[in-house]
């Protein structure tokens, strides 16, 4: 079985070294969705919602939870976010969010598209809880990850 690189030889979880992995451009991909009944989508097409904006509000609250994620995660690395987008799109039974996190570092970023991606669609159920008390979020998941090497001047241009 391969051994858990967040467990050292003790049997205590530990934060991966990852100093010795070279610099890659990586990107993670996330979605998720939030059944909500048409009267609730309705209401939010119509930005008729108390609470305000709930798609601008949603993505502004996925894009900060993402950057936010070594903090509310305790074996992640801080990340330089390069970018963290968030699309929202109504589907047949609610909504579905997509997170698409992208950085250059030494490790990747798919906790921070799914941490990105549920924020948002907590965001979304916490603005509607008044109107509609069926709603479910479901389905989170990695869609997609890669890495890309950069070439080591490209690495070096920012040193000075």
């Amino acid at each position: 079985m391969k051994r858990l690189t967040h467990i050292g030889a003790d049997g205590k979880a530990q934060m991966v070294d990852v100093s010795a992995k070279p610099v890659s451009a990586r990107t993670a991909i996330a979605k998720g969705k939030i059944k909500l009944q048409r009267k609730t989508l309705d209401l939010i097409s119509k930005d008729r919602i108390g609470k305000g904006n709930v798609f601008a509000t949603a993505r502004v609250a996925g894009i900060q939870a993402a950057k936010q994620t070594a903090q509310l995660i305790p074996l992640c690395h801080t990340l330089p976010l390069s970018e963290v987008k968030i699309d929202i799109s109504a589907i047949r039974d609610g909504t579905e969010v997509t997170c698409t996190a992208r950085t250059v570092a030494q490790t990747g970023v798919e906790m921070e598209a799914l941490t990105g991606v549920t924020v948002a669609l907590l965001t979304i159920y916490d603005m509607c809880k008044a109107v509609d008390k069926e709603m479910q979020i479901d389905d989170v998941r990695l869609i997609k990850k890669t890495k890309t090497a950069v070439a080591k001047e490209n690495r070096n241009a920012g040193d000075s």
